[in-house]
């Protein structure tokens, strides 16, 4: 089992940086919105894209919609953060919050933005690969010790 515990510390370290990328997006992207730069919002999201053509006079309406994306990322980053500190103990249920949180939000990421070729590899793709091994190695750990608490 002790082994096996070096997979909670690696999964720990991917969220941990998982969830400040996130952080920082987030607050970047409410920045854009708050200073009445929605343009700038949008081209950080969709790094991919050709800036000038995300060049635009967006309607209020657009930048509280990404507004709300920019709080989202800052409060899922925040709280796939605090459960790494968790995951590091071993605990159940934070391994399952941020798996659920950061996972589930990566999963909306890559199917609308990576799928449709509107980001760019580095950060975006490298963050939604993080969290799944980020998963992968938490759930690997907590299904194996679960089989070893229970073949005792």
């Amino acid at each position: 089992m002790k082994n096996l515990s070096i997979l909670l510390k690696i999964s720990t370290v991917f969220w941990i940086i998982w969830g400040l990328v996130h952080i920082l997006a987030g607050v970047m992207t409410m920045k854009g919105i708050l200073t009445d730069d929605i343009s700038s919002s949008v081209v950080g999201i969709a790094d991919a894209v050709d800036p000038s053509t995300l060049q635009m006079d967006y309607p209020r309406a657009t930048g509280a919609i990404i507004g709300q994306h920019g709080f989202n990322l800052f409060w899922i980053g925040i709280v796939t953060f605090i459960s790494a500190f968790f995951i590091w103990k071993g605990n159940k249920n934070a391994i399952f919050l941020a798996a659920i949180t950061g996972g589930l939000a990566d999963l909306g990421y890559f199917l609308f933005l990576d799928l449709g070729g509107y980001v760019t590899f580095v950060p975006g793709t490298i963050m939604t690969i993080l969290s799944s091994l980020a998963i992968v190695t938490s759930f690997y750990f907590y299904f194996k010790n679960r089989k070893i608490k229970l073949s005792e």
